[in-house]
């Protein structure tokens, strides 16, 4: 059997899936090891912290330090799952809607909020119900729904007064239901699909939020639509949220550094062993 090899696990902590990860590698010849986000102290190209590593996988839960940490190890000769660029794209929800569009992969209508008249254009421009959501978040924080134009501009005050500039980007765009389709992505291959759908009193669905599950065939428009994405962003490891609409699905947003507790648990897949195949193919 060959040398192991040392893979870094780049995460602001170790939740169910990075343990999941971390126990699955030894059978692939990896070892990893966690290695918090907030103590990397990147910049010079023999950067201590990361230089002892075959590759980042780079699951920090943070919208913009994934990026930044994939850019710097990139640059100091250390590989990084996903790339700096994917990752960059997925930070960025309105970044990445405008790259998918000029790929020809159907994303929602949507409309860029900077500023209040921004905000006016967009209620005048998209039917209600609305949905305001930040540029860069995740995991259905700070989504709103807005069923009523009435109480829209009452929503928007709390962005206005209390967001910091960066967290005023905001993106509006049509309520599409209260369910989505989760796409698992390791490399090209589509490990896991399953349906998300709102349940209770919160309209979101978000697997974070402990909503409904069930898998979901892996019908064509799905895989071309998978495919389109990993097609623009390269191969890696995503979470490749689906809407359907009438015209076929649209792509709401990708995650660079998915959860897939939820796709495992409702589809059976043996995710942690993709990745770690998927991780020991790209060092070989």
């Amino acid at each position: 059997m060959g040398a192991v090899r040392p893979v870094a696990v780049v995460a602001d902590r170790i939740a169910w899936e990075e343990r999941r990860l971390i126990e699955a590698a030894p059978a692939f010849g990896l070892r990893l090891d966690w290695v918090n986000d907030e103590s990397l102290s990147l910049g010079h190209p023999d950067a201590p912290s990361v230089k002892g590593y075959d590759t980042l996988l780079v699951r920090s839960r943070s919208y913009t330090r994934g990026g930044l940490i994939a850019t710097l190890a990139e640059a100091a000769g250390v590989p990084t799952l996903n790339t700096a660029r994917a990752i960059h794209a997925c930070e960025n929800k309105a970044a990445l809607r405008a790259l998918l569009q000029a790929a020809g992969i159907p994303v929602p209508d949507h409309r860029l909020v900077l500023s209040r008249k921004d905000f006016d254009k967009a209620l005048a421009e998209l039917p209600l119900p609305l949905v305001l959501k930040p540029v860069f978040g995740g995991m259905g924080k700070r989504v709103t729904l807005i069923r009523d134009s009435d109480t829209a501009h009452s929503v928007y005050d709390y962005i206005e007064d209390l967001a910091h500039a960066f967290e005023q980007a905001s993106v509006v765009e049509p309520y599409l239901g209260g369910s989505s389709v989760r796409c698992l992505v390791v490399g090209r291959e589509l490990i896991g699909a399953a349906e998300f759908e709102a349940g209770g009193s919160d309209w979101r669905n978000n697997a974070a939020l402990g909503n409904r599950t069930r898998a979901v065939a892996h019908d064509p428009d799905v895989l071309k639509t998978v495919d389109g994405v990993v097609d623009v962003l390269g191969p890696g490891i995503y979470g490749i949220d689906l809407f359907a609409t009438p015209d076929g699905f649209v792509v709401n947003e990708v995650n660079h550094a998915p959860g897939f507790r939820a796709v495992a648990s409702a589809t059976g897949a043996d995710v942690p062993s993709a990745i770690g195949r998927y991780v020991q193919e790209l060092l070989s």
